[in-house]
């Protein structure tokens, strides 16, 4: 029997619809490709988004804030002018490799620095994010670490 170039293409579609479809099974079944949100409540947070940038803007107007690793942890540097200022909040670490290895502690300033206890910190990339109030502001910092 010979073939004509229609029922050649006709196959062609064939095969390749289910090539397709084979994929598409395959994906959906595969638990290696199941990928959750970052944060929980991600549309909600996403409302918020101005007043974050808002938070943002006031920890640049207050200065250069640095952080480095001491030997009894990961201490963050805020300029001398926060000493004479109302500071409160909390700090998150955020660990992207190992959720159980999240946690939060309060702002407790020693001068004008903020100290992370190293037994707190496992080696490895680290999302520190600053949160609170400074003299009734909102205040955000953000910053990326390796330990």
């Amino acid at each position: 029997m010979k073939l004509n170039w229609g029922t050649g293409i006709a196959i062609a579609i064939t095969l390749f619809i289910g090539f397709i479809m084979v994929m598409v099974v395959t994906m959906l079944a595969d638990k290696g490709f199941d990928h959750d949100m970052v944060t929980t409540e991600y549309y909600k947070k996403e409302l918020l988004f101005q007043q974050e940038i808002d938070a943002e803007q006031n920890a640049k107007n207050l200065g250069e804030i640095k952080g480095m690793k001491t030997t009894t942890g990961w201490a963050i540097e805020f300029p001398e002018s926060i000493k004479e200022t109302e500071f409160k909040g909390t700090v998150s670490l955020y660990r992207p490799s190992d959720k159980q290895l999240d946690f939060d502690l309060p702002i407790v300033l020693s001068g004008n620095y903020l100290l992370i206890p190293d037994n707190r910190l496992i080696d490895g990339r680290w999302d520190i994010l600053i949160t609170g109030t400074l003299d009734g502001k909102p205040f955000k910092y953000k910053e990326s670490i390796i330990y």
